[in-house]
């Protein structure tokens, strides 16, 4: 249904694009690569606001709110292209005005099959958790040791200066590191996204249940991996963690011609690579890298927890298969500074320490809260929960999050985000959380509004504590609201 009908061509090639939904994480900074590359940018969202305003403004794209047929014409000049985001649903006034004047229209995912991805070895990294942090260390890494590459990240790296980027010197940016979602692309095109990726290379952390919104079971989620598995171009590389046995099941059934390379923290996997001897410290992690049994090297990463040893790991084996130096990987890993709203610290006051978290499935929770237990040794950790995404919001984990709070002092979960939509009976209930972790022996209460939760979480902070704030969305400006509360002692 696309009304693409343009050549392949570099982006700046295209003299004005028009973006729908351009206040999204990955759209605005596509946006932003866009007028770094001396196109001219309109865009338009449903509501416009800072931060993402302010970055776009200040990169000089030009800004309508609401979405409106008459854009079309308040936009001054017909677009060469327009690049409709994932928000758009079927029968959007104003794509239908682009359509009407003759303007060709993709997704995103579309414009980067098309136009960005065809000259260069593509390092796809997908799975339910770790996408982010391992694609941004990958980009890290390449671009450490030298070779300009081009990415597009889903998150904000603490190294890297943009979340999209591409490399205009065709002698230096022969990688494309692309975080693969497999969330779908368009209302046109109910794929994920990352089949439009052209992998050379993929990177597969974990399979498991996600996305309840539009997959109804873990085998619709196993299908589409299995298909991003059949995709690797010839000669490409797929380095696999077989931690679980949906992994293994994906591996099997996908039957790939890539070079698999394998890695675990298990021994019992008999995987090609694994790491023992993890240390946990204030600075990061330490470990030794096993090759086949035997130590080959020691990585240390500025980041905490088991599931970021696994992350750097992934990044070490596909730098070694690209030809790169093992001490150019390790020294590149090693500057790495993380990402924003992963284990972020925010703000320290009156001795209280606030990390800010992406974390939102029940694996993801139990793993960064067991990270921030092991760095913060001897500090009490409160842990407060926002049940925002599609999957959170439904019961389809009620019973693993209560399993996922072991490692917090204290929870404090918030009631579920605009559960409106959502059938009463698949409805995830916060109450019922909090009574499966007092069972348990957690401490743990329910808050019904941003300014409770603000109010309970200060009066709770001790000294010598930390609160981890878990959510997936902007949560009604919780952290700047809490700092705010803490510093003023009430």
């Amino acid at each position: 249904m696309s009304g693409t009908t343009s050549s392949d061509a570099k982006p700046s090639k295209f003299k004005h694009v028009h973006v729908i939904g351009v206040c999204g994480t990955l759209m605005g900074a596509f946006a932003a690569y866009l007028r770094r590359a001396d196109v001219r940018v309109t865009g338009s969202d449903q509501n416009v606001y800072p931060p993402m305003s302010d970055v776009l403004k200040n990169a000089g794209v030009e800004l309508f709110s609401p979405y409106g047929a008459d854009n079309v014409t308040k936009i001054n000049g017909k677009p060469d292209m327009v690049v409709v985001g994932n928000v758009i649903s079927r029968g959007n006034a104003e794509l239908e005005a682009f359509e009407k004047a003759g303007c060709p229209y993709v997704s995103l995912p579309e414009f980067m099959e098309r136009h960005l991805l065809t000259a260069t070895r593509n390092i796809v990294v997908a799975g339910t958790h770790g996408k982010t942090t391992t694609s941004s260390l990958m980009a890290h890494v390449l671009d450490s040791c030298g070779f300009g590459p081009s990415y597009f990240i889903g998150g904000v790296s603490q190294t890297l200066p943009h979340s999209f980027h591409v490399e205009s010197d065709p002698a230096r940016g022969k990688f494309f590191v692309l975080e693969g979602d497999e969330y779908d692309t368009a209302f046109w095109d109910k794929v994920p996204k990352f089949y439009h990726y052209l992998p050379n290379d993929v990177i597969l952390t974990s399979v498991e249940y996600d996305h309840a919104d539009i997959y109804p079971d873990l085998e619709s989620v196993k299908r589409v991996f299995v298909e991003l598995l059949k995709r690797i171009r010839p000669n490409g590389n797929l380095i696999v963690c077989i931690e679980t046995p949906v992994v293994r099941e994906v591996l099997d059934r996908a039957q790939t011609k890539a070079n698999v390379v394998t890695y675990s923290r298990f021994e019992m996997d008999n995987a090609d690579y694994t790491f023992k001897n993890l240390r946990t410290s204030a600075a990061g992690i330490d470990f030794d890298v096993i090759e086949k049994g035997k130590k080959v090297d020691s990585i240390h990463v500025n980041l905490p927890g088991e599931h970021n040893a696994l992350n750097a790991l992934a990044v070490y084996i596909e730098g070694k298969l690209l030809g790169i130096p093992s001490a150019k990987i390790v020294e590149g890993l090693a500057s790495f500074k993380g990402v924003k709203r992963r284990q972020e610290e925010r703000d320290e006051v009156r001795g209280v320490l606030v990390i800010d978290d992406f974390a939102h499935h029940p694996t993801a929770v139990r793993e960064t809260l067991k990270a921030l237990k092991q760095k913060y040794q001897g500090r009490r950790l409160i842990a407060i929960f926002e049940p925002r995404s599609a999957t959170s919001r439904r019961k389809v984990f009620q019973k693993e999050y209560t399993e996922a709070f072991d490692d917090a002092d204290e929870a404090l979960i918030a009631i579920a985000y605009d559960v409106g939509k959502i059938a009463a009976d698949n409805q995830f209930s916060s109450q019922d959380l909090v009574a499966g972790l007092t069972e348990r022996g957690r401490k743990a209460a329910c808050f019904s509004d941003v300014e409770q939760g603000v109010t309970m979480a200060a009066s709770h902070a001790k000294k010598g504590d930390v609160i981890a704030v878990l959510s997936n969305g902007g949560f009604g400006g919780f952290i700047p609201k809490l700092i705010e509360q803490l510093k003023r002692g009430v």
